[in-house]
């Protein structure tokens, strides 16, 4: 049975896009090119849904992942550009301009750092940790339709599966979390 795009889609079905790869390369094992192919149109598919949600509350993806990096640092929720820049693989510039565009909007403040007067602290606001909030509250809500149709065992078996895979692209390119100046 072959998979079909969804209404109005252009690309291929998985199964067509595997028959012309195989077509053109006789190398490909077609189990290995379905899985990639499936998390890479589902990442990618995925990014789009959630990059909606935040735009509902007024937010980017990108403005969320800062949001979000303030929340894993744990109260006080406070990081410096750098390190902000370093966890979402940004040069400091495009920190920079994301972080003043943040601070604008009020979801972020910057301040001097009281016991380096030459050092910056991204803070997050009330606002920006309401629209994080809320974000994960939507969030949860897609991530359970989307996963509605498996068992709790499925998930259970499906997440560790993920995370071998994981393990594997972060073993073997240790700098593949951000951006790479190749491809800036």
């Amino acid at each position: 049975m072959a998979d079909t795009p969804g209404p109005g889609a252009s690309e291929p079905s998985l199964d067509e896009q595997i028959a012309a790869y195989q077509r053109e390369f006789q190398d490909l094992d077609p189990q290995v090119e379905k899985v990639v192919s499936a998390l890479s149109r589902l990442n990618r598919r995925m990014h789009v849904a959630y990059g909606r949600q935040t735009a509902e509350l007024g937010i980017s993806n990108a403005e969320w992942e800062v949001l979000k990096a303030l929340v894993l640092a744990g109260d006080p929720y406070r990081l410096g550009p750098g390190d902000l820049a370093k966890r979402l693989g940004l040069t400091p510039a495009a920190m920079t301009h994301r972080i003043d565009r943040m601070v604008a909007e009020g979801l972020v403040t910057r301040e001097r750092d009281e016991n380096n007067r030459v050092r910056v602290i991204v803070g997050i606001t009330e606002e920006g940790r309401s629209k994080w909030l809320e974000a994960m509250r939507m969030a949860t809500v897609f991530e359970e339709e989307l996963l509605q149709d498996l068992s709790g065992e499925e998930r259970g078996r499906l997440g560790e599966m993920l995370t071998r895979l994981l393990r594997r692209v972060e073993d073997a390119q240790p700098d593949a979390g951000g951006r790479l100046s190749d491809l800036d």
